[in-house]
């Protein structure tokens, strides 16, 4: 029993303290990931990192549908709960039930919330407590790790 314990943390520490409950439902390896996702996209979605602000296409995308994964095509995101937050990123107020993920985010000698996709793990961005009713949150997401699908 010592021995697994000492072998979980050992592969804990090995991830940089990021550990996650389950494996994901849908994998892949580094060069399928690479394959499949533009390298603005990798890097936002594997690589944890951010597009720069006002300069997504969603936006300005106000049609009814559903904000979907760009990894693995999960839907996230209603387009009801949409809103803009001024901020240069898509935001919503809550996203679909079981459709994502929430750690702790201490880089850059800050702590934030991280989102990912709980299908994929993909790094989706951060939830901030200081959104619009009813749930008082902003999902303030990369676009670029997002898909629409209109309804």
């Amino acid at each position: 029993m010592r021995r697994r314990l000492l072998l979980a943390c050992t592969g804990f520490a090995a991830l940089g303290g990021r550990a996650f409950a389950t494996p994901y439902k849908v994998t892949r390896t580094d060069a399928e990931w690479h394959a499949l996702l533009t390298p603005a996209q990798y890097e936002i979605l594997r690589r944890a990192g951010t597009e720069p602000p006002f300069s997504s296409a969603l936006l300005n995308e106000h049609r009814q549908g559903v904000f979907h994964c760009a990894g693995c095509a999960l839907p996230l995101f209603s387009s009801t709960t949409k809103f803009d937050s001024f901020t240069g990123w898509p935001s919503f107020y809550a996203p679909l039930p079981h459709a994502v993920n929430e750690q702790a985010d201490r880089s850059f000698a800050m702590t934030r919330t991280e989102v990912h996709c709980s299908q994929c793990g993909g790094h989706l961005g951060h939830v901030f407590h200081d959104g619009p009713p009813p749930t008082g949150l902003r999902y303030c997401m990369n676009g670029l790790a997002l898909r629409f699908a209109p309804a």
